[in-house]
């Protein structure tokens, strides 16, 4: 299996990887094929498929953010079980972000991720059953994420103003002791994170404010 990254829409395997995407995540969750070839021609911004054969059968994209030493996870793909393809993505894209932070001069102090809640809201992500909610929740805690203390709410990527609930919001400290972390940390990455979207919704900024009222912000069991 290759570890593939992608940085142009004209990749053949990016139209794979859409076709993916489509197939698994809800509308409000996709950006449009066309808006992609910012974000893939973007450095800061890591796209990576898992090939086997010709056929594109995972995906994970994330972005590694030097000023603050840590990355995002964007999404991770599976589409398939008895590949083990959990791990075969988990580990290179961990490889290849403590990579760019001994490039940086540092030792990686964790990632951010958003989850799906399946007790609130759920969800069959295409009826690709190896993208279980309730499966990828326990293989992120496995993996050592923790459930930011946060009525979480985000921006559509539909670019609407709508607000899309029913998730989490979660870190992983490279650090398992580490049980809080500055909640203007949170709400600047956040920013940062969500610029691209001009047409944010009240409850959204509305949550900003109110971190940017905190010192700091628990990280709990997930």
């Amino acid at each position: 299996m290759e570890y593939k990254r992608i940085t142009s829409i004209t990749d053949p395997n990016f139209k794979k990887l859409h076709d993916l995407m489509r197939g698994i995540f809800p509308p409000e969750e996709v950006l449009e094929y066309e808006l992609w070839k910012e974000p893939l021609e973007d450095p800061s911004i890591r796209v990576f498929v898992a090939i086997n054969g010709d056929e594109v059968v995972g995906a994970t994209e994330y972005r590694y953010y030097p000023d603050w030493n840590i990355a995002m996870t964007d999404f991770t793909i599976i589409s398939r079980p008895g590949l083990s393809l959990g791990r075969f993505l988990a580990q290179n894209r961990l490889k290849d972000l403590q990579q760019l932070a001994v490039n940086n001069g540092k030792e990686l102090f964790g990632m951010f991720a958003e989850i799906y809640d399946p007790y609130r809201v759920g969800h069959e992500f295409g009826d690709v059953k190896v993208m279980d909610p309730y499966v990828r929740r326990e293989v992120l805690s496995h993996l050592g994420y923790k459930r930011i203390d946060l009525d979480y709410v985000h921006p559509s990527w539909e670019n609407n103003g709508e607000a899309v609930k029913g998730l989490d919001f979660c870190f992983m400290p490279m650090n398992d002791e580490l049980d809080a972390i500055p909640a203007s940390f949170v709400a600047d990455f956040l920013s940062t994170y969500y610029s691209i979207l001009s047409n944010k919704p009240k409850e959204w900024l509305d949550m900003i404010e109110a971190l940017r009222q905190k010192e700091t912000i628990t990280l709990l069991p997930l």
